[in-house]
């Protein structure tokens, strides 16, 4: 499993019931959900990331099982790429409710590997509902910017819908190791931002490079949704950053849709540690 590491000094952190604790003798205080927040003094008292509207939202809509095609695609990718040793030491950066991070562990594990996972998110909000989700989980506040794993400690690495930060990605992989990134595809929700926006536009579905990372896979995912309730697409639409980004004129014109048809399109990249 890779290690937690103390944001302050680099050292590994001892984890006890209540707190992380390095040998230095910097603590931090383990939440009733689980995690520990390694974000510093400075850092930790605002707001970051996910709100609870927004992870409420999305928790009960990936729960209600609209993106299930993306996490089987995942699960399926991150069996097909694991090393050939028998333990997988896996990341998610950016696991939010570890929705994706738990179906891929348990998808390792059923195909013969020991895994040590954890996760990195820096809301908060987000991981009170992921440590409930998957208690076996190691789960840190940080950002993905800053991971507090060791360097060339993680055979596989997630980035679902998260920040892309290419150079930590390729610090903390070993060599040989397989980042699989899953963003949004170029027509992603298209017909919701058709039924809010006067002109909807694409999504910018290029691929990430970055110096160390070899693009080896590359998979489009898509499937039509059909939302016969309203509280289903409000919670889509909740859980998106249109929701923070779009006026009260357009947003209203959620309020009359009772039922929708919409894209949900993915692509899922492997790409392999130099």
């Amino acid at each position: 499993m890779p290690e937690l590491l103390c944001p302050v000094c680099g050292g590994v952190l001892t984890q006890g019931e209540k707190a992380g604790i390095c040998s230095s003798g910097h603590s931090f205080d383990r939440a009733k959900s689980g995690y520990v927040n390694l974000l510093v003094a400075r850092q930790s008292g605002a707001q970051h990331g996910d709100d609870k509207e927004m992870v409420r939202a999305r928790r009960a809509f990936l729960d209600g099982g609209w993106y299930a095609p993306l996490r089987c695609a995942l699960c399926s990718a991150a069996v097909r790429h694991a090393p050939a040793e028998d333990t997988v030491d896996l990341l998610d950066a950016g696991c939010g409710e570890c929705y994706y991070t738990a179906a891929v562990a348990a998808a390792l594990r059923t195909a013969g590997k020991c895994v040590g996972a954890a996760g990195v998110d820096i809301s908060k909000d987000a991981l009170r509902w992921g440590g409930k989700r998957a208690p076996d989980l190691q789960l840190a506040v940080a950002s993905v910017f800053r991971l507090p794993v060791a360097s060339k400690s993680c055979d596989i690495l997630l980035n679902v819908f998260a920040p892309f930060a290419g150079e930590e990605y390729v610090r903390v992989l070993r060599p040989g190791g397989v980042l699989l990134h899953a963003a949004p595809d170029a027509m992603h929700l298209w017909e919701l931002k058709e039924a809010v926006y006067e002109t909807p536009y694409r999504n910018d579905a290029a691929p990430p490079v970055q110096a160390g990372l070899s693009l080896v896979e590359e998979e489009h995912i898509s499937a039509v949704l059909h939302l016969a309730r309203h509280e289903d697409i409000a919670n889509l639409f909740q859980m998106t950053p249109y929701a923070h980004k779009t006026g009260p004129v357009d947003a209203a014109r959620l309020d009359a849709l009772d039922t929708l048809d919409v894209t949900a399109a993915f692509v899922l990249r492997a790409y392999r540690r130099d």
